[in-house]
C-alpha cells in the first residue's frame, strides 16, 4: 500500500466554511429546529472569522423560563 499524504488549502477550505452555501444550509437547520419550537424563540445567521454560524436563542421572557424547566431548545436540537 502506498501513503497518500493529503495537504488542504487553507484559503480554500476557509473560503468553503464562509460561503453563501455554507450559510444557507446552515439556515435551513436553524429554520428546522425553529419549526420544532413554540414561540418565543429566534434565529440569525452571520459569518465569523474563519466559519459562519447559525443561532437559535430565546426571544421572549416565556421562553426562558420554558427554557429553564424543560429544556425546550435543547430537545428541539434533538440533544435530550
Amino acid at each position: 500500500m502506498s501513503k497518500v499524504k493529503v495537504k488542504l488549502n487553507s484559503a480554500g477550505v476557509r473560503e468553503l466554511l464562509r460561503g453563501s452555501e455554507m450559510q444557507s444550509v446552515l439556515a435551513g437547520h436553524a429554520s428546522d429546529i425553529m419549526g420544532r419550537l413554540p414561540d418565543g424563540y429566534e434565529q440569525s445567521t452571520a459569518v465569523g472569522t474563519n466559519r459562519c454560524y447559525a443561532r437559535v436563542t430565546t426571544a421572549s421572557y416565556a421562553a426562558m423560563q420554558r427554557e429553564l424547566n424543560n429544556k425546550t431548545l435543547l430537545k428541539a436540537v434533538g440533544g435530550g
